[in-house]
């Protein structure tokens, strides 16, 4: 399929899943969030739920790293750099709270580095003032060529790349 093909399947598609939700919910649309009416959206893979549990599977047991990087992939914008001048803020937002908010994490971060989805500079803000995030399907694919991921998490994720057209991406 050509660029202009997918566009008029995806219009289609559209105006199909519009006429079905108003046949369901008559009226409302007043009461939805739109990412092109409404300011403070971000954009990630649609298998995000899957790219998330692969990263948790890869992390020590018991301390998992996707609510921090989920918390970083909501302040990226196209370069895919995030700045922090609050960690403590970051902490909470990750779901870290009390007095080792901000050593909990600190400790996902150094997770996420060493697994291998970011990688970050210090500045005078602290530890991780500059993070840098790594195309997750990247990651992903080279830890499957070192046999680093459950067959069964990567089967899932290619599946779900295959639903929204991106296997590509982990080729």
């Amino acid at each position: 399929m050509n660029l202009k093909q997918n566009a008029v399947r995806a219009s289609k598609i559209l105006l199909r899943n519009l006429e079905l939700r108003e046949q369901l919910w008559p009226g409302i649309e007043s009461k939805l969030w739109h990412r092109k009416r409404n300011d403070g959206f971000t954009t990630m893979p649609r298998p995000m739920p899957e790219i998330m549990q692969i990263m948790d599977s890869l992390a020590p047991k018991g301390k998992p790293v996707s609510r921090v990087y989920l918390s970083l992939w909501c302040r990226v914008f196209d370069e895919s750099m995030v700045v922090i001048q609050n960690e403590k803020e970051m902490a909470f937002e990750a779901g870290f709270t009390g007095q080792r908010a901000v050593t909990t994490w600190h400790s996902r971060m150094k997770n996420l580095v060493d697994i291998g989805f970011i990688t970050t500079k210090s500045g005078s803000s602290g530890k991780y003032q500059y993070i840098l995030i790594l195309n997750p399907y990247g990651v992903i694919r080279k830890l499957n060529k070192m046999k680093k991921l459950s067959e069964e998490l990567y089967i899932a994720l290619f599946r779900r790349t295959q639903e929204v057209g991106a296997s590509n991406d982990l080729k």
